[in-house]
C-alpha cells in the first residue's frame, strides 16, 4: 500500500513538468501544391498530426509522461518534414514514398490510438502516386517499385 502511494504521488508530481503541454500549432505559411484534394486528404489523415502545424492534440497529450512522448514525436516530425511550412527547404520530401511503402510511416505505435491513419493497400498506392505528382520524384526501393506498378 505504501508503494502505491509513492507511485500515485510521483504520477501527480510529474504533471507539473511543463514539457509536452504547450500544444502550439504555428500558422500554416505554405503547403505543397497538391495534385488533387484526394492526395491532400490522405496526407492529412495519415501524416498531418506529426508533419504539419495542424496537429490535433488528443486528451492524453495533456498527461505526463505520455505528453512528453507525444510532444517529442510532433517536434521531431515537424523538424523532419512539415507540410505547413513548405516555403522552407524540405530535403526529406523525396523520401515519403519509401517511408510509406516500407511501413515506417505512419509508425505502428501511432496507429492503435489513431486508426483513421491506417491506410489500405489502395490508399498507400494512391498516397505514393500523389507524393510523386505533388512532391517530385520519390525514392522507393526496387522491390517496392514492382509492388506499386
Amino acid at each position: 500500500m505504501k508503494r502505491l502511494k509513492w507511485v500515485l504521488l510521483a504520477a501527480v508530481a510529474i504533471q507539473v513538468i511543463p514539457y509536452g503541454r504547450s500544444h502550439e500549432n504555428s500558422p500554416v505559411t505554405a503547403e505543397p501544391t497538391w495534385n488533387s484534394p484526394e492526395t491532400r486528404g490522405l496526407f492529412k489523415r495519415a501524416c498531418f498530426d506529426c508533419h504539419s502545424n495542424e496537429t490535433v492534440w488528443p486528451w492524453y497529450s495533456n498527461v505526463a509522461p505520455v505528453s512528453w512522448l507525444v510532444q517529442n514525436d510532433v517536434d521531431g516530425g515537424r523538424e523532419h518534414l512539415n507540410f505547413s511550412q513548405w516555403d522552407r527547404p524540405s530535403r526529406h520530401a523525396k523520401d515519403v514514398a519509401d517511408e510509406v511503402s516500407h511501413g515506417d510511416m505512419p509508425p505502428g505505435v501511432y496507429l492503435p490510438m489513431h486508426p483513421e491513419a491506417k491506410l489500405s493497400d489502395a490508399e498507400i498506392k494512391a498516397l505514393i502516386d500523389g507524393a510523386e505528382k505533388t512532391l517530385g520524384p520519390q525514392s522507393v526501393g526496387e522491390e517496392k517499385q514492382k509492388m506499386f506498378q
